[in-house]
């Protein structure tokens, strides 16, 4: 069919469109197998969905189209920390909403200069350079570290040097998965960025060894307290430390990944602050959100964020009207509401639960806060044992995501109560002894 032809039919198909005023008198209402059907047709397949569809959410807790009722024990890959549908939030979105959206930072809006004053005094620093997603501030904070390289430090031109760590998962954009180490994320989107070395995490020693050998050329050290993606993989309590004093020596920026770890995800505001130490920058998202709408940025002093200069970086949607009602209420309730202690507490009592029961059936338990997971034998089921485990558990009512094919994260709201962790783990338990029925 042309495309003449197929714009000569938009207003019929407009008159089918699945728009608020259909699904509102129920013309649009499908079955979880009718709505994953649908995906697998029309969209790309570059996800691979576990079998639950979701149509309510609110705190913990989730709902298919057949009313199931789940426990979400991935938090949108902690982007809804505060549990789904935070009422404060949600209102703070709608009243927003009823006065102005977008300016673009073309001009000024009246909420973005508080929301920027706001966090920046949370967090401990100066200045804060809005984004919308994880990888969109991920990208912006290796612009300004070699933009910092070439300025501050002197580095000489187009031979900035960022280091970097294996397993690392910093976005889906090409510059960041050119120095992925997984096939998954980096095949064939080549050539790709250079000016990145790679070294492995949780190795101290490997990062002192390329700041002696090429110090003078490093601009940064970019870093994700803990390996989300990897399998939530927990560094030695030193690292951090280490990694930031080795840095001071070579004056090269450490750059903190926190767009999973950050907003209360480990216990901690940032999980940076388990090292006792300030980073030059932080990058955060997901959990500033509220799981409402795109939220990320920046966080560094002025003497890094002064590189930026007007026309040297933008963002449309970032800092807008929305984004800054979002951001403010999200930290608030965080705070307010006690949910990085919650987070601290309960991520104990997971663990401690855990690894009493894990230990004896050769499960490996690890995290911090409420960013865990459990480990099998990578040879168990042929290596497709946590998948087979997180289906088992979604069907008990409880939800997981498997990661590298013999590691399941287990991350729930930080608004999850004791009574609930604790029915959780009981589901866990019993899923585990029924996938482990099926092979044995």
């Amino acid at each position: 069919m042309t495309i003449s032809a197929v714009r000569a039919k938009m207003a019929d198909i407009v008159k089918r469109a699945p728009c608020l005023a259909a699904r509102q008198r129920g013309d649009f209402k499908h079955s979880s197998q009718e709505l994953m059907k649908m995906e697998s047709e029309y969209a790309a397949k570059n996800y691979k969905p576990l079998p639950v569809v979701f149509s309510k959410a609110e705190g913990v807790k989730v709902w298919d189209p057949e009313g199931k009722v789940y426990f979400d024990f991935l938090s949108a890959y902690s982007a809804t920390n505060q549990g789904h549908n935070h009422p404060k939030i949600v209102q703070a979105l709608k009243a927003q909403l009823d006065s102005l959206a977008l300016s673009s930072r073309a001009y000024f809006n009246d909420l973005f200069p508080d929301y920027a004053k706001y966090i920046t005094e949370v967090s401990g620093y100066e200045s804060f350079l809005p984004a919308n997603s994880g990888a969109e501030a991920n990208e912006a904070a290796i612009k300004m570290a070699r933009k910092w390289g070439y300025r501050k430090k002197g580095i000489p031109k187009d031979e900035a040097i960022i280091i970097v760590c294996a397993e690392n998962f910093h976005g889906r954009t090409t510059t960041l998965v050119g120095f992925s180490t997984d096939p998954d994320a980096y095949a064939d989107y080549g050539p790709f960025t250079p000016g990145f070395e790679i070294i492995p995490f949780n190795d101290a020693a490997a990062l002192e060894k390329v700041l002696n050998e090429k110090g003078d050329k490093v601009c940064a050290f970019l870093v994700e307290p803990i390996q989300g993606e990897a399998g939530v993989f927990v560094p030695a309590e030193d690292y951090l430390q280490k990694a930031y004093s080795l840095c001071k020596k070579h004056n090269v920026l450490l750059i903190s990944d926190e767009v999973q770890t950050g907003f209360g995800r480990t216990g901690k505001l940032f999980c940076s602050d388990y090292a006792e130490v300030k980073p030059d920058a932080i990058v955060v998202g997901k959990a500033l959100s509220g799981g409402l709408y795109p939220v990320s940025g920046v966080l560094a002093d002025k003497t890094v964020m002064d590189v930026f200069t007007p026309g040297t970086h933008g963002s449309t949607f970032g800092g807008s009207p929305i984004a800054a009602a979002v951001g403010i209420e999200s930290i608030t309730v965080l705070i307010e509401e006690g949910m990085i202690e919650n987070s601290f507490k309960l991520g104990n009592i997971w663990r401690e639960e855990m690894t009493a029961w894990g230990t004896p059936k050769g499960l490996k338990v690890r995290g911090k806060g409420l960013l865990n997971a459990i480990e099998v034998d990578p040879k168990l089921d042929k290596g497709k044992f946590a998948y087979r485990w997180c289906i088992k558990m979604a069907h008990n009512g409880l939800l997981a995501k498997p990661t590298h094919g013999n590691i399941v994260r287990f991350s729930p709201p930080l608004t999850i109560t004791k009574d609930e962790l604790m029915q959780c783990m009981e589901i866990l338990k019993k899923s585990h002894d029924e996938a482990m029925a099926e092979i044995q």
